[in-house]
């Protein structure tokens, strides 16, 4: 069967979606993204991941305004994909359009607005047994905050942790962790949560969110501090989180275990509560 994307206001099969070679996505990475995953066709904090996005396009002035438009596309991807039995992506991306190649933004430009939807299991083995991670130095840019579809260094950083046999790579700024290529990194030290503030250096995640609100509604204590790259091979547990790692357990770092290299006792109940929201 053909897959259906929706492109520029219009639903058609994949094969025929065209989109111009000058469109500053393809030519300056100038755009934005979102991905929120449907379980079992109903979508988990749509209202957040909305609200991210709007706060991404202000960041880097693309104007489109009309945000209230996707739930109805979104909803219509899915079913044109049969994708509403089962748990799912909504991949959305909105660039700044097509016109002559200036390093400027230009006036009177519409934006190129993609979206698609996909197949998102739950990657259950990891989920139960945890997995190994790297760390690398971050070598991205300043305005992490922003979802930007400029992914290089994050894909460079995270092929590494493919080639290492790794599932993730944790970065490292000034000796500090930030997150990881494509998720948060939460630890967890004698019964305290622990990961970076947000600031202009990470992504303000989601799935970090709803964490952090578990935490609160159960007693768990939380520091949002900046931890160092010798911290994080002292601590108790340690997992990352993200629309599509949900809450991973990290077992091993490099050639260092977590704890006793099992899952612990917080990133369990955090998973529990976790799934029995979704």
């Amino acid at each position: 069967m053909s897959e259906t994307i929706y492109l520029n206001g219009t639903f058609l099969p994949k094969e025929k979606a065209a989109i111009s070679p000058d469109d500053r996505g393809f030519i300056f990475a100038d755009g934005v993204y979102e991905v929120i995953k449907y379980y079992n066709g109903k979508p988990f904090r749509y209202d957040d991941h909305l609200e991210r996005l709007e706060r991404s396009l202000k960041e880097v002035q693309i104007r489109f305004e009309d945000l209230a438009v996707f739930e109805n596309i979104f909803s219509k991807l899915l079913e044109e994909n049969r994708l509403t039995e089962v748990h799912s992506g909504i991949y959305l991306q909105i660039t700044r359009g097509a016109k002559n190649r200036v390093h400027h933004f230009p006036e009177g430009i519409q934006p190129t607005v993609y979206a698609f939807a996909f197949p998102l299991p739950s990657f259950t083995e990891n989920l139960e047994r945890g997995i190994k991670v790297i760390t690398r130095e971050d070598i991205r840019w300043l305005r992490c905050d922003i979802k930007s579809v400029a992914l290089l260094p994050n894909t460079m950083l995270y092929n590494q942790a493919v080639e290492s046999g790794a599932g993730e790579c944790i970065l490292i700024r000034d000796g500090k962790v930030t997150e990881a290529t494509h998720s948060s990194v939460l630890a967890v030290k004698n019964g305290t949560v622990i990961t970076h503030p947000l600031s202009n250096l990470i992504l303000p995640g989601i799935s970090r969110k709803v964490i952090l609100e578990i935490c609160t509604k159960n007693n768990i204590p939380v520091e949002e501090r900046n931890f160092s790259e010798k911290e994080l091979y002292d601590m108790d547990e340690l997992m990352i989180s993200g629309t599509g790692s949900e809450i991973t357990p990290v077992i091993q770092v490099n050639d260092t275990p977590v704890g006793n290299k099992k899952p612990g006792e917080i990133t369990r109940f955090l998973q529990k509560k976790f799934f029995e929201m979704v």
